[in-house]
């Protein structure tokens, strides 16, 4: 039996637990506040290049100023973000107000640019953040470093963590919202009123495809261009309409998988939570529009050094609370908060 983590004034808690903004506790309206109604922040970036192994190529985007042994909080957006969406800039100016550096990693493809190669950024993308966190371990050494991720990010971070082990090079991690299994929430996106972001996203994906086959086809020489060929005509492509469907044809053929089947199962972070070691929280919804109830683990599936904090409203990276008028971000309140503690406790 699934239980919520009990709230209380303890290290680990939030000293004020999460509730709805008065009158805004539907969950599409918590999904759809932040991307819709919220002002930005507006904050400063520092652009880095990280070439990986294989030739291609992430941006990490860089908030605050950094010193020695400051930590840094590595954060990574969901599907069709980037480092301008904005969670990802709430948490940073949130990480800045305590002093913290953090870098907001934009997945391939994700930072304005086409990714070099055919390949693309998916939800079973862990090597990419492996890279990532090898290279500011490096860069950083005597820095803290904690991983933040949100839905597909969330993801990625998960499956990590779990394949890592104890050698994640994290001190802690918090993954929000997550599709944990991308199976079971390919079928929830396509239920209801979450049609409607299954179409959007559909149309950003779809976008994302056609912009590197341009560009693949403008230089007939791209060792990648026969991969995309594969794929079929722009056209074509664009009478999908469900993640199956785009999974089938565009994620698994371009990223190595045998088909959606083999990726959803490979790619699932719920797989991997037993194996995670380093102390990681999970913050949830019952009512996210993208999971099912079900897909969200039971506790018994839990490592000792995960917390899952499961809310029973929202949304999908939501956590809107205050009030319509002074709204306030949850997640910018209770993140920072729980990162303190853990180091705290490590000192």
């Amino acid at each position: 039996m699934r239980t919520t983590v009990p709230f209380s004034a303890s290290h680990d808690s939030p000293s004020k637990p999460f509730t709805p903004a008065l009158g805004l506790g539907n969950p599409h309206i918590q999904t759809l506040w932040g991307p819709l109604w919220r002002t930005k922040p507006v904050i400063e970036h520092r652009r880095e290049r990280l070439w990986l192994k294989d030739g291609d190529f992430l941006d990490l985007d860089w908030h605050g100023t950094p010193s020695p042994q400051a930590p840094v909080v590595l954060v990574l957006h969901g599907l069709t973000g980037s480092s301008g969406s904005h969670y990802v800039l709430g948490l940073q100016n949130a990480l800045a107000a305590r002093g913290w550096t953090s870098a907001a990693l934009n997945w391939r493809g994700c930072s304005g640019e086409p990714n070099l190669l055919a390949r693309s950024y998916h939800s079973g993308a862990s090597e990419d953040l492996a890279e990532a966190v090898a290279h500011i371990r490096a860069t950083h050494p005597q820095a803290p470093l904690y991983a933040v991720g949100y839905s597909l990010g969330g993801n990625v971070l998960l499956k990590y963590l779990g394949e890592s082990g104890s050698e994640s090079g994290l001190q802690g991690a918090v993954a929000v919202s997550v599709p944990f299994r991308l199976d079971q929430c390919a079928d929830r996106i396509g239920l209801g009123f979450s049609r409607v972001y299954q179409a959007h996203f559909m149309r950003e994906m779809l976008a994302y495809v056609k912009v590197k086959k341009h560009r693949f086809q403008l230089d007939a020489r791209h060792e990648d261009l026969a991969s995309l060929t594969k794929l079929g005509s722009v056209k074509a492509l664009s009478k999908m309409r469900t993640f199956w469907e785009f999974d089938d044809r565009v994620t698994a053929p371009l990223n190595g998988y045998l088909n959606v089947d083999d990726y959803y199962r490979r790619a699932s972070s719920r797989y991997f939570l037993a194996a995670i070691d380093t102390p990681t929280l999970i913050i949830q919804s019952t009512d996210d529009p993208f999971v099912f109830k079900h897909s969200i683990p039971e506790t018994s599936e839990l490592s000792a050094t995960t917390q899952l904090e499961l809310h029973p409203k929202g949304g999908h990276v939501g956590f809107l609370e205050g009030t319509p008028g002074k709204p306030g971000y949850y997640l910018e309140r209770r993140i920072p908060q729980w990162l303190a503690a853990l180091r705290l406790e490590s000192e």
